[in-house]
């Protein structure tokens, strides 16, 4: 079968690597794709927001499935214009997409059906969050987005000032565009944390291994929140025990209050958890694959990924089984120089001719092919993912790959902590 995948990140070179190693695919196709994706299949010069030009290019070119994979996309509704157009689609409606699209939507529905989350407010008057501010010690929220931000739109603020220049960020200067038409003063927890993806019909969830991001551009958690510098799976701390009681507590609650409301949820739901001291708690829901999270996590899935999507969709989960290989991955992001502000583009990339070695796969996010070489065109460019028997032979694989000696472009960014933690 033909298959096209929505997007152009890493996430999606990461989708279209594991479903092509389905000896039922015949060909794949990637909306825009990027100098990665291109290697294994054809890239459509089509934005992912522009859902009815990839409608209509879905019914010129004889494909069978269509894989979204960034957020906005699903916030548009293409779910809904494929399914009523009769055409098979993975990911969940603009309603159940909610989830994520709308944070306060979603403190209102964790709040309704009773899922441990951290205590919210929620504004859409500046003048009013700023008397909240006030009133608060506010070194113990969170300031958050409600919108759509990229991964970006949580600050931390350590006093009433930060505060105050968080919301004129969002609300005022609209940093985040209409993401910041609401705004929410969250509960700070304390606590690690963990993301956990699953895949689900609308009745059946399926957990995926467990993985942890690495938000902040530089090590220890520093600077500010980007779109994710690394990942690694699984998590150790992530037992049976733990994860019977997250699917107790927080999955089935929420695919059951979505059925009760009415939005049936198909496709992925990402939770993004804090294991606090009174047990695990929901930061944030995704309504697609993570980005970096997918890497690590494809790495280790040893089951075929594409009948766990066609399961999804044809509401026949309860069948499957998942199995995931007893190993460690990594997933190392290099940036461009400035990211996540304004950063450099078009600067060339050495070194992803080498010979291939096992176990190590380079993503590509922010790459284009101009002259036959592959530069830089995005904030996140490559994603370096290792696997190995434990997260020690995974880090060095991947660390090892990186370097003068190795991939390289100038001006390159990356941290050097990822999954240090852990050892």
């Amino acid at each position: 079968m033909n298959i096209l995948i929505i997007g152009g990140g890493g996430r999606e070179h990461a989708l279209g690597w594991k479903l092509k190693q389905s000896s039922r695919v015949t060909k794949l196709f990637f909306a825009p794709g990027n100098g990665g994706t291109a290697q294994l299949g054809e890239n459509v010069n089509i934005n992912a927001t522009n859902i009815h030009a990839i409608l209509s290019y879905v019914q010129k070119n004889n494909i069978q499935l269509t894989v979204v994979g960034p957020e906005d996309p699903l916030s548009l509704g293409i779910v809904d214009l494929f399914e009523k157009n009769k055409l098979t689609i993975f990911g969940p409606s603009r309603l159940a997409a909610q989830l994520e699209t709308s944070k306060v939507w979603a403190t209102d529905f964790m709040e309704k059906y009773k899922i441990p989350h951290p205590i919210s407010h929620t504004f859409t008057d500046f003048k009013k969050a700023i008397v909240f501010i006030k009133s608060h010690d506010v070194s113990k929220f969170v300031v958050k987005a409600s919108g759509l931000a990229l991964g970006k739109g949580v600050i931390l603020p350590q006093n009433k000032k930060e505060a105050q220049d968080a919301l004129e960020r969002i609300m005022l200067k609209r940093e985040f565009g209409d993401a910041g038409k609401e705004v929410l003063f969250q509960e700070r927890l304390t606590g690690p944390e963990v993301s956990l993806m699953t895949i689900t019909d609308g009745k059946t969830i399926i957990p995926l291994v467990s993985a942890q991001d690495h938000k902040r551009i530089f090590d220890n958690d520093k600077g500010p929140n980007t779109g994710g510098m690394g990942a690694y799976a699984p998590v150790p701390f992530m037992t049976k025990k733990l994860l019977g009681h997250i699917q107790k507590t927080i999955l089935q609650p929420t695919i059951d209050g979505m059925k009760k409301e009415k939005i049936p949820y198909k496709g992925v739901l990402y939770a993004g958890l804090m294991i606090t001291s009174d047990g695990p708690k929901v930061l944030e829901y995704n309504a697609r694959f993570g980005d970096p999270e997918t890497q690590p996590v494809l790495a280790l899935l040893k089951s075929e990924l594409l009948s766990l999507l066609f399961a999804s969709i044809q509401g026949t989960l309860k069948s499957k089984r998942i199995i995931f290989y007893k190993r460690s991955s990594v997933c190392i992001v290099l940036a461009s120089q400035g990211y996540p502000g304004s950063y450099l583009k078009g600067v060339p990339i050495q070194g992803l001719l080498q010979k291939p070695k096992k176990d190590l796969t380079i993503f590509h996010s922010g790459t284009t092919k101009k002259d036959g070489n592959i530069i830089t065109s995005g904030g996140r460019v490559l994603a370096v993912t290792a696997s190995g028997k434990d997260m020690n032979k995974a880090l060095q694989k991947a660390y090892s790959a990186i370097g003068k000696k190795g991939i390289y472009f100038k001006g390159m960014q990356y941290r050097k902590d990822i999954g240090k933690k852990l050892l």
